[in-house]
Parts: C-alpha cells; structure tokens; sequence
C-alpha cells in the first residue's frame, strides 16, 4: 500500500514526443530576372537530443547531424534561378530526435518578377 501512495505523489512525467522546430527566413520572395538566395536559420529544441535536422527548396536537400544537443540552430542559403513567376517554391524543414521522434514544417517562397 506505501509503494502505490509513494508513486500516486510523484508528478506527471514528461511524454516523449517530437521535437520542437520553428525557422525564419530572411526573405519570402525570390526574383525570377536575376540569381535570387534563399536562406534563413532553423532552430530545433528536444530535451533527449537532436539528431538530424534537414532543409529541403523544392528537390535540393541539405542536412545537418544535430550532434544530440538539446538546442541546435544553424543557418541556410539556397541559391536560386530558372523560376518564373508567380511559382510557389517549396521549402521543408525536418528534424528527428535521438528517441526517433520527427517533426516537418512545410511552407513556400513566391517567385516575383
């Protein structure tokens, strides 16, 4: 009976889940009439450590090991060309934590004139 009062005290225990991924970028529009970058930074947050964290534009991957911190940012640049407007391109950010846990943030740059 002590055994189950001692563990009905102790507080609710952290759920393993996926990291946390939030990204910035510097620009959102790309200018189709000459070389354009896109580039920002990602930032991941995972109390068991970070794993790997990967930057997709459109088929171009770029990744990065997240060397099992617990906080991992870093920046991007993409250079650009050959889109026409008013194209959507899309840019993924991905992170998977050492516990296995991935997280995906999906969202686009517009091509301008």
């Amino acid at each position: 009976m002590s055994l189950l009062l001692a563990t009905a005290c102790l507080g609710e225990r952290e759920r393993p889940g996926p990291p946390s991924l939030t990204f910035t970028i510097d620009d959102p529009l790309v200018v189709s009439s000459r070389l354009d970058t896109v580039a920002g930074t990602v930032r991941v947050d995972d109390p068991d450590g970070v794993d790997s964290v990967w930057v997709t534009l459109e088929t171009t991957l770029k990744g990065e090991s997240g060397g099992f911190e617990q906080v991992f940012s870093s920046g991007y640049r993409f250079v650009v060309q050959g889109f026409q407007p008013p194209e959507h391109i899309p840019l993924t950010f991905r992170a998977r934590d050492v516990a296995g846990f991935v997280v995906q943030r999906d969202t686009y740059v517009v091509v301008i004139p």
